[in-house]
């Protein structure tokens, strides 16, 4: 039995002598960071041949900015996770990414176990799909129910005129504000203010059209949008600036945000969670009732970078942690986060995570969140949302209309 144990031993040290050696880098976030290293690490025990080291996105501007860094000097690592919908675009757009499509009928066997037909669907790049997303977090507003009720409501407000109305009762102009409008000043805040009402008046339909590379929101649902920012703003029911957890100390009664907030808040606030009401993002007055409310899908996922080491051994660990219902379900526990499934609120595995009104509230829209548009320059684009849409809707630099038809044209501009 010794002579056994030992070739054995033997065999595993050269198995792992000589194994592949792949580099895989995750968000860094915490949550996400121990998820991985659990998968990674039941990995390696199983496959000394192909042995992957876990390392987080390096720090920079954004994990964007870092990826690029890495390609550009030659370090980039064998496959990594935290890629959005329009940076996987401009990655396939400069070669950098492999095509999950070239694994053949082993990606379609994937995507079928993982119950995500529908869903990548959304992910299609010139006919192929370069990202595997991990999980969609549709964007849900958070309402401070306790304060609500005192003020005579038993629901969140769901309209612009509801929320005017809910104003005038609370907001004061100095320190007590209705709801966070603009969540702040960065290029991705675009998707969680302007863009997420978009989708929430129009039933989902694209702001950019992809096709044509021209902006679709100047027609008269933007400005509709447009209005009410700027009416917010203009009314002092929202401000530039609200402070520090303003929510939370009860400033504001609304504002947008993702389930990756959950665990955050049960540790820092846990008597405020209990009060927290939940909704979509507010729509027109004229929204039919009966009609499913859109939102925006914070929806990021993997890729295999074209300098893989080792594009096979890659997608095989990825199969093997995505062909496992199980992992997913660990993956909600560590993150609070919904896995890119069709079946969340119908496989058994998942349905304790139910019992949790934040779990099951966002896992509920996730039909119904749309990711960013899958256009190679995402970022000018929303920057020059900022510039010329956002800002000057919020400083009362014009009249709505004019600056919707000017924020267009330059935006066509940055598109074409």
């Amino acid at each position: 039995m010794k002579r056994v144990a030992s070739v054995v031993m033997l065999l595993i040290f050269v198995l792992t002598a000589f194994s592949v050696k792949l580099t895989f880098w995750t968000a860094p976030n915490p949550y996400q960071e121990e998820f991985w290293k659990i998968m990674v690490t039941q990995w390696n025990k199983q496959r000394p041949d192909v042995q992957i080291e876990v390392q987080t996105i390096p720090a920079a501007g954004s994990s964007e900015e870092a990826i690029l860094t890495a390609l550009a000097a030659g370090n980039a690592p064998d496959f990594c996770e935290n890629i959005f919908s329009g940076f996987g675009a401009q990655l396939a757009d400069i070669g950098a990414i492999y095509a999950f499509d070239n694994f053949g009928t082993d990606f379609t066997k994937l995507v079928q176990t993982r119950k995500m037909t529908s869903i990548i669907e959304k992910w299609e790049v010139d006919g192929k799909h370069y990202v595997f997303p991990i999980y969609s977090n549709p964007m849900l507003f958070w309402w401070r129910g306790d304060i609500l009720k005192q003020l005579g409501y038993n629901n969140p407000p769901r309209t612009y005129s509801e929320i005017y109305d809910l104003s005038k009762k609370f907001a004061d102009g100095k320190k007590k504000f209705t709801m966070q409008v603009i969540s702040g000043r960065n290029w991705w805040d675009r998707w969680y203010d302007f863009i997420t009402y978009y989708y929430a008046a129009t039933g989902g339909k694209a702001y950019i059209d992809t096709a044509k590379r021209k902006a679709n929101f100047g027609d008269a649902t933007g400005l509709k949008i447009a209005n009410f920012i700027y009416t917010m703003f203009q009314n002092k029911y929202t401000a530039v600036e609200l402070g520090t957890n303003p929510f939370y100390t009860g400033s504001i009664l609304g504002k947008i945000t993702g389930p990756w907030e959950v665990n955050q808040a049960k540790d820092t606030f846990p008597k405020v969670v209990p009060n927290i009401w939940i909704s979509t993002p507010p729509v027109p007055d004229d929204y039919p009732k009966d009609k499913p409310v859109y939102t925006i899908a914070d929806s990021k996922g993997l890729v295999i970078f074209s300098t893989c080491k080792d594009k096979k051994a890659a997608f095989e660990f990825i199969s093997w942690v995505f062909s496992n219902a199980q992992n997913d379900a660990l993956w909600i526990e560590k993150t609070q986060m919904p896995p890119a499934r069709e079946d969340l609120t119908t496989n058994p595995v998942f349905a304790k995570y139910m019992e949790d009104k934040f779990f099951k509230a966002y896992s509920s829209n996730v039909p119904y969140a749309v990711p960013p548009a899958l256009i190679t320059n995402t970022i000018d684009v929303n920057q020059a949302m900022s510039t010329h849409l956002v800002e000057p809707l919020m400083y009362l630099k014009g009249k709505p209309e004019d600056i919707l038809n000017k924020a267009v044209k330059e935006i066509n501009k940055v598109l074409f």
